[in-house]
C-alpha cells in the first residue's frame, strides 16, 4: 500500500453494526472525498467489507465490564497503527455524507471535533474528529491506568477526550454548520412531525445520528416511547446512502 498522510478511520466492533455500514460508509466517502487518502477499518470482524477497504486489527482498551459508551474508540490514539502516518478523519459508521469533505482535512488545527447541541461547555461529540496519527497515546494510556477514576467522573469517551484535549490546549471545533444532527436539526416540531418529512439541511456536509432514530430507523419512519419522537419516512437519504 503507499503511504498516504491523510486517512479516513472508522470502527467496528461486537454486534451493533453490521458490514453494510462499514461499505456504506465507503462508498459516501469515495464519492464526497477527492483527495488523496486511505480508508481503514479497526474491526473485530471482517467478514462482508468490500475488499477495497483496508482492514487493521482491532485496538485493544482496558475497562472492565459496565456500560460500553464508546471507551473503545480510545484505541484509535494508540502508538502505532499499522504504517499509517499523518492526519487520520475518525468517522462513526451512522454517519450520512451529504456534500464533498475535503474541507475537513484542509482546516487547521491538530485536533478537531464536533460542538456537541446539548452541552453548553467545552463537551463535542465525537462523531466525526481530526486527530494527529501516533501523537496522542497518553489519552489511552491514562484511560488505562485512571478507568475508575475517569469513568466515573464522564459519562463517556467524548467526554473524556474533549476534556483531554482542552487540557492540551489543542481542542477546536468543526464549523458550525459542517456537521448537524439529525435529531436536533432536522426533525420537524410536534405536532408538524407527524404530517412532514425531516428537513434536508442544505449547508451540512454530515449528518449526525445518535440514539434513536438510527439511519435505517429514519429511512423507513420511527415512532419512539409515547408517540413523541414521530418520524416519517425521510426517502431523500437514497440520494446519499445506498439503503
Amino acid at each position: 500500500m503507499v503511504k498516504c498522510k491523510r486517512n479516513i478511520v472508522c470502527m467496528k466492533w461486537g454486534t451493533k453494526f453490521g458490514p453494510q455500514y462499514v461499505n456504506r460508509l465507503y462508498d459516501m466517502v469515495e464519492k464526497n472525498l477527492t483527495l488523496p487518502h486511505r480508508f481503514v477499518c479497526f474491526t473485530d470482524d471482517a467478514k462482508g467489507l468490500n475488499k477495497n477497504i483496508e482492514v487493521f486489527p482491532l485496538p485493544k482498551v482496558c475497562f472492565e465490564p459496565g456500560p460500553e459508551r464508546g471507551w473503545n474508540k480510545l484505541g484509535i490514539f494508540r502508538k502505532n497503527l499499522g504504517d499509517l502516518e499523518g492526519d487520520a478523519l475518525f468517522l462513526d459508521l451512522d454517519v450520512l455524507i451529504l456534500k464533498n469533505i475535503d474541507d475537513f482535512f484542509k482546516e487547521k488545527g491538530d485536533f478537531l471535533i464536533i460542538k456537541d447541541w446539548d452541552f453548553k461547555n467545552y463537551i463535542g461529540n465525537s462523531s466525526v474528529f481530526r486527530f494527529k496519527v501516533g501523537k496522542y497515546p497518553d489519552i489511552v494510556d491514562y484511560f488505562e491506568e485512571n478507568r475508575f477514576q475517569i469513568r466515573a467522573q464522564f459519562r463517556n469517551e467524548q467526554a473524556y477526550l474533549s476534556y483531554a484535549m482542552k487540557q492540551k490546549g489543542i481542542l477546536k471545533y468543526w464549523k458550525k454548520n459542517w456537521c448537524v444532527s439529525f435529531k436536533r436539526h432536522c426533525l420537524r416540531p410536534f405536532p408538524l412531525n407527524w404530517f412532514l418529512s425531516p428537513i434536508l439541511p442544505k449547508e451540512t456536509k454530515i449528518l449526525i445520528f445518535h440514539g434513536h432514530p438510527n439511519p435505517e430507523e429514519a429511512f423507513k419512519g420511527y415512532t419512539g416511547k409515547f408517540g413523541f419522537r414521530h418520524v416519517k419516512p425521510t426517502k431523500w437519504m437514497e440520494n446519499f446512502w445506498r439503503i
